[in-house]
């Protein structure tokens, strides 16, 4: 019995020990934020739509912290504005009480469904080809390629390349070929002019021109044709399906 004693007391010295020599060594837990998105993502809102802003909840352990939000348009820059047909990005930012920061996102899409006959704007899912290759699947129904209707009656468009680059080879915002512009002549007889010409890639450069427009209004289908005169003369055409979200 007194051995048992004798080492339980041992045992109780060094954990002592352990004790003291962890004093100087402080350490504490931080709970970092943690943000829940509410409601739809992405959310819809047909142009001219009223947009209320579902917001998040923003959380620190099991307290519920103030959060920020702000918005940016994808293609056509801006805040969000339910009158101006764009992607757009919502990012909720909170932090902790540690200064570390926590965010969650949202995508808005703001949209508008021409007839086809009268007007060309629409939320278009695209299949695109390159030089006639039958694409793969990465080519096919990206979502989503804009068309919306300027201030002065033309078109723009937000990837001339149809989301080759972009969605097809995964590369990004920073490899669209932006500002091709469509002026409707005669929509029903698919007479179009293309005042945007030469257009650019953003990533890769080069000389791009949209050549040709081909609407059909029954299939709710635009097939748009772009050359690029790049290091390899490339011609994309870009199958746009219109979409009702």
């Amino acid at each position: 019995m007194k051995k048992i004693i004798l080492t339980f007391i041992i045992a109780s010295a060094l954990i002592s020990c352990d004790d003291k020599d962890d004093t100087g060594k402080v350490s504490r837990i931080t709970n970092y934020p943690i943000i829940t998105v509410l409601g739809d993502d992405p959310l819809y809102i047909e142009k001219g739509g009223e947009f209320v802003d579902p917001g998040a909840i923003a959380t620190e352990g099991e307290n519920q912290i103030e959060y920020t939000s702000s918005s940016i348009g994808k293609y056509r820059g801006g805040n969000l504005d339910p009158n101006v047909v764009d992607e757009y990005l919502i990012t909720y930012k909170a932090t902790n009480k540690d200064g570390f920061d926590g965010s969650a996102s949202r995508k808005v899409i703001v949209y508008k469904n021409g007839d086809l006959v009268s007007s060309i704007e629409g939320l278009y899912k695209c299949t695109i080809s390159r030089n006639g290759v039958t694409p793969s699947n990465a080519y096919r129904d990206i979502n989503y390629i804009y068309i919306w209707k300027n201030d002065d009656g033309t078109y723009g468009i937000s990837d001339a390349f149809g989301g080759w680059y972009e969605y097809g080879r995964a590369l990004g915002l920073d490899y669209i070929t932006p500002g091709g512009i469509i002026n409707a002549v005669d929509i029903p007889s698919n007479s179009f002019t293309f005042p945007g010409n030469p257009l650019s890639n953003n990533g890769f450069g080069g000389v791009a021109n949209i050549t040709d427009v081909n609407v059909d209004p029954a299939a709710k289908k635009i097939v748009l044709t772009c050359t690029w005169a790049a290091p390899t003369a490339y011609t994309f055409v870009a199958t746009l399906t219109q979409v009702q979200p």
